[in-house]
C-alpha cells in the first residue's frame, strides 16, 4: 500500500496581538492509499487546522504536505486551486451548501468549476444522489431537506470528481444521534466502494474506533492510537 497523504514537520502558528500561538509543533503523519484514519484530540488542539493544511486550504509556517506524490508547497495559488478541485473532497460539520442551489446543482458545482460538460456533470450528480437515497430530492433546496439529507448532499458534492482523497471535519457533529449514525454508515460505505484515502476529524470515540486507524493530536503533535 502506497502513501497517499504525508505531512512532514508541519508547524502552524497564529498571532493573538503580541502573543504567538503555536498550534502545530512539527506534525508528521502518513496515511496509505485507501486507508481511513480518524484524528482525535481535545477541543482547541488543532484538529481542524491540521485538516485545512492537508487539504491545501491553509499553508504551514514550516514543513510540507505531500498528496499522491505532489508537494503542495511547490504549487502556485492557481495550480493549487486546480489540484484541490481535482484531487480532494471535503465534508464539513456544517454542510456548506449554497442555499439558492438545488441538491443536484450543489453536487454539480465541482464539475462545473473543473470545466466538464454540463450533461456529464448532471449525470454524475444524479447518479451520486441516487446512490445515497436522494433520487426523489434532487430538485429540493437545502432549506427543504433534513440535516441528514443535507449532509448526504454534501457527501455527494465531495465525491463529484471522484477524488482519491476525502477530508471530513466532524461530518456528524451537527446531527442528532440517529442522523449522525446514518451519515457515518453512508460515509463508511462510500469510502470503501470508492476506495478513497480518508482523514476524518471527530470528537466521537465510537466513530473513531470504526476507522482503520486513530491518530491523537495533542500538544501540537500527532501520535498513533490503537483503534
Amino acid at each position: 500500500m502506497g502513501v497517499e497523504i504525508e505531512a512532514r514537520g508541519l508547524v502552524r502558528t497564529f498571532r493573538d496581538g503580541e502573543r504567538r500561538i503555536e498550534v502545530l509543533r512539527g506534525v508528521d503523519l502518513a496515511v496509505g492509499q485507501g486507508e481511513m484514519a480518524a484524528v482525535v484530540g481535545p477541543s482547541g488542539s488543532g484538529k481542524s487546522t491540521l485538516l485545512h493544511l492537508l487539504g491545501a486550504l491553509d499553508r504551514p509556517n514550516e514543513g510540507e504536505v505531500v498528496i499522491g506524490g505532489q508537494k503542495l508547497g511547490e504549487l502556485d495559488p492557481s495550480a493549487l486551486a486546480a489540484f484541490r478541485n481535482q484531487n480532494l473532497g471535503f465534508v464539513f460539520q456544517f454542510h456548506e451548501l449554497l442555499d439558492d442551489f438545488t441538491a443536484i446543482e450543489n453536487v454539480m458545482l465541482p464539475g462545473r468549476i473543473a470545466g466538464k460538460s454540463p450533461l456529464e456533470v448532471w449525470e454524475r450528480a444524479g447518479a451520486l444522489l441516487e446512490e445515497v437515497g436522494l433520487a426523489e430530492r434532487v430538485d429540493h433546496f437545502p432549506s427543504e431537506l433534513s440535516g441528514g439529507e443535507r449532509q448526504r448532499v454534501a457527501l455527494c458534492r465531495a465525491l463529484a470528481l471522484e477524488p482519491p482523497v476525502l477530508l471530513a471535519d466532524e461530518p456528524t457533529g451537527n446531527l442528532d444521534p440517529k442522523s449522525g449514525e446514518q451519515v457515518f454508515e453512508l460515509l463508511l460505505d462510500l469510502q470503501r466502494r470508492h476506495r478513497m484515502t480518508t482523514v476524518l476529524v471527530t470528537h466521537n470515540p465510537e466513530i473513531a474506533r470504526r476507522c482503520g486507524r486513530i491518530l491523537l493530536l495533542e500538544s501540537g503533535l500527532v501520535k498513533p492510537l490503537e483503534s
